[in-house]
């Protein structure tokens, strides 16, 4: 049957109660009510599986976990089950001192007996009786008159009163006594007095404090709004009499879905106490729910006497025990409900927590409190065991500000603007191409890999290793000031897995590696913009770094390819930025290959021969290493008629430096790279002794220095005439992890009487820093005309 087009000749409107002069409107929260639970009763009783014993044992003590202390926990005369499951509460001694059960009962007397019988020898417990009171039930359901009904009411709170004192006196159990006019909305309010007003006389023992009586009235089914709600409680707790000895207790169903309105305008209007199930379990659309109505206290700063501080635990075993899945818009509790799809709710979030930073580092510096005020987010996530993941997710409806706040959040960068707009446009481009909600990975890793951010998603260039060094300007007057000095890059950039030597000029790294990539690899572009931030603090803390680059020739393009670089070295961060940034503008282009030529005067010959050197053997070689290798190679070239192999120049350069070959008639060697030993001498400094091969003569030499490779250097004064100096060296580490080896290079002058000043390099590896140093110490001395003293066998 179709709904009615005029419902006013099916429907009744609810009856206003004439309230003159209304209090409830103007009041306000100042704490927290009595908190009932009635999960295990009302709750249960709902379920179309009821639980178990041990279902009801877990959710009781979930219960008492979150701090309510009073706990309706069964209908014991309805069934065994109930019966014994307040049984095992009572002698498996569940109940802690503090909480008070609460057990349900109608108006019949053996029915009222053995519900009283359930709880004996429990410490507190709360009787709770019922009979309906409304019109309805009274003419058609029980067919009962008004004075039938209070003399059922007052009749058998008497027996309640007789049989608690009788247990009270065999079991010292310690009772409170409720009495419920059920269907209280739909009871004419002043029979709803009269009835309480019987049953307190009928008590006859109800005083103030923990005396008092309970006078619960339900909202058994909402007739009205909630203001008509408010109404009858304030016109209940106005009309009364001894108020002072009277809990007023609120049970709202929530037939109208008001039903959180309704407690809380009737705790306003009077109401002491509110009984409730977690997350709003119940009959039909459920009572109200408890989790609700405290976190709404707690997000006006009111105490709300529970504790929700691990709220996924309390969903996990609500869920478990009641079959029922919180909804995922469930106020605090639903997973959606910290969650925001929107682009402009999520640039507000994201606006708020960057004020709300700054706005607590002030208060916190004041010593004031550092109050929550965000955007869409009446509560902290944090206080409720959540936290900040889901706050901001991203579907085809997001904004740059939500994309920006997530990799705040997991990665830890805290993007430019104009970087926003230009990521955004990635992760809407997926979105809408797979229609579908972006996941945090998703969109961590499309960001990793449209920038090259992490080892696995490096682009085509990548930074392998670099040196920055300063160049006086020439013809400047003041080329010793060092803010006026030009920079140099000297490094090696993996291009398409092959690693090349690459060298430029600037005023700062950045440009330098710039004129690098232009002079090596045609890659033509020029610096726009260039921000940077830390990432985290003391020892762990990083930079990040963003570049903005266009073309070298057009400084206003509105095309223009964005970097991020991360590095704990700020200078490195910014060249990984750039590379990062070239690799967006190179897409799948060709780039010049790497290809030996050689020749006079050309800039790329040199490099171009040492990334055959570190491509072959890793070797990174220092500039000037580079310079002298060079020259080796042009001479090698000139009896080729001018053609050299790469092959070859491997080979060349092993057998010119004693490289991993051996070396004949090398005059010095060590025995082994552990026939040496270092000792600590006072003033930081060191003696070194060893066994070294001299013309093929095993001799124990003893040096002393400031470190291994001055103490090398004294150790080999005792057994040369002349002196030997360190003009360059340089070091670096080859592979990764257990295979890492060291790589150390020493520029060795040697000057005697009687002969020309001689200088030459050596190169040496190992897996110890200080013997590859050694090492190459004695590679370099084998390139020089040594003279040996005249008492060698020190005779």
């Amino acid at each position: 049957m179709p709904m009615l087009p005029d419902p006013s000749k099916k429907y009744k409107p609810y009856t206003p109660i004439n309230l003159k002069d209304r209090q409830w409107p103007s009041k306000t929260f100042s704490k927290a009510p009595i908190w009932l639970s009635t999960d295990l009763r009302d709750g249960n009783q709902a379920l179309a599986n009821p639980m178990t014993i041990e279902q009801k044992t877990t959710f009781f003590r979930q219960l008492v976990e979150c701090g309510v202390k009073q706990i309706e926990v069964a209908y014991p005369a309805a069934s065994d089950t109930d019966f014994q499951f307040v049984r095992n509460l009572v002698e498996h001694k569940e109940i802690p001192d503090d909480v008070w059960i609460q057990v349900l009962t109608p108006a019949r007397e053996d029915l009222i007996k053995r519900t009283i019988d359930s709880v004996a020898g429990t410490k507190h417990a709360i009787l709770h009786m019922y009979n309906a009171t409304s019109p309805t039930f009274r003419n058609v359901v029980f067919r009962n008159s008004k004075e039938e009904t209070v003399t059922l009411a007052a009749k058998h709170t008497k027996i309640a009163r007789e049989l608690t004192e009788q247990c009270t006196a065999k079991y010292g159990t310690i009772f409170k006594y409720e009495y419920s006019p059920e269907t209280f909305t739909q009871t004419e309010p002043d029979f709803a007095l009269e009835v309480c007003e019987a049953v307190k006389a009928a008590w006859g023992k109800a005083g103030t404090g923990e005396d008092r009586i309970i006078f619960n009235l339900p909202s058994t089914v909402e007739i009205g709004p909630p203001n008509h709600y408010a109404d009858q409680i304030e016109y209940f707790c106005r009309n009364i009499s001894e108020r002072e000895k009277i809990i007023v207790s609120l049970h709202p169903h929530n037939d109208r879905g008001t039903g959180i309105a309704s407690a809380e305008l009737g705790v306003l209007a009077g109401g002491d106490r509110i009984e409730g199930c977690l997350f709003g379990n119940g009959e039909r659309t459920g009572n109200v729910d408890l989790v609700n109505l405290a976190l709404n206290l707690y997000s006006q700063g009111i105490p709300p006497g529970l504790d929700f501080s691990d709220i996924p635990s309390v969903i996990d075993v609500v869920t478990q025990c009641n079959d029922l899945p919180v909804h995922p818009r469930h106020p605090y509790a639903g997973e959606l409900v910290f969650t925001a799809f929107s682009g402009s709710h999520q640039d507000a979030i994201k606006k708020g927590f960057e004020a709300q930073k700054i706005r607590h580092a002030e208060a916190a510096s004041k010593g004031e409190p550092q109050y929550w005020d965000m955007p869409y987010l009446p509560v902290d996530p944090l206080d409720l065991g959540l936290n900040y993941e889901a706050v901001i997710r991203v579907n085809s409806q997001s904004g740059k500000g939500g994309i920006a706040y997530l990799i705040k959040q997991h990665l830890h960068l805290d993007l430019p603007r104009k970087l926003q707009v230009v990521f955004y446009q990635v992760v809407q481009e997926v979105s809408d191409r797979e229609a579908r909600e972006m996941a945090v990975e998703d969109i961590t890793n499309a960001f990793r890999r449209s920038y090259h951010v992490g080892s696995g998603f490096k682009g085509r260039l990548s930074l392998h290793n670099f040196k920055i060094s300063a160049e006086p300007e020439e013809d400047s007057p003041d080329s010793g000031d060092e803010s006026i000095r030009r920079r140099r890059f000297d490094g090696t950039v993996s291009v398409d897995g092959v690693l090349r030597v690459i060298r430029g000029d600037g005023n700062g790294p950045l440009s330098a590696l710039l004129d690098a990539l232009r002079t090596h690899l045609n890659i033509d572009l020029a610096l726009r913009e260039y921000t940077e931030h830390t990432i985290g603090e003391d020892e762990s803390a990083s930079a990040a770094s963003y570049v903005e680059l266009v073309p070298a020739d057009n400084r206003k393009s509105s095309t223009s390819w964005w970097g991020v670089g991360i590095d704990s070295d700020i200078a490195r961060s910014g060249l990984r930025a750039v590379l990062s940034a070239a690799n967006n503008f190179i897409g799948d282009r060709e780039l010049p290959e790497l290809k030996l030529t050689v020749g006079y005067n050309s800039k790329t010959d040199q490099t171009y021969v040492a990334s055959v050197i570190v491509n072959s053997l890793g070797l990174e070689l220092p500039r000037k290493l580079q310079a002298s290798f060079f020259e080796v190679v042009q001479r090698a070239a000139r009896e080729s008629n001018g053609e050299i192999s790469m092959d070859a120049v491997t080979k060349l350069f092993q057998t010119t430096y004693g490289y991993n070959t051996e070396v004949k008639e090398a005059k010095l060697a060590l025995r082994s790279s552990k026939s040496f030993k270092l000792e600590h001498l006072d003033e930081g400094r060191r003696v070194l002794t060893g066994e070294i091969l001299l013309l093929g003569e095993q001799k124990t030499v003893t040096g002393e220095g400031n470190g291994p490779l001055s103490s090398m250097l004294a150790a080999l004064h005792t057994q040369i005439e002349g002196k030997l100096t360190i003009r360059d060296y340089a070091e670096h580490s080859i592979g990764e992890g257990s295979d890492v080896v060291a790589a150390s290079y020493v520029d060795l002058i040697y000057e005697v009487a009687g002969k020309k000043k001689m200088s030459s390099w050596g190169v040496a590896t190992d897996t110890d820093i200080t013997a590859s140093g050694v090492k190459a110490i004695l590679s370099s001395a084998n390139g020089l005309d040594l003279v040996l003293k005249k008492m060698v066998n020190g005779k």
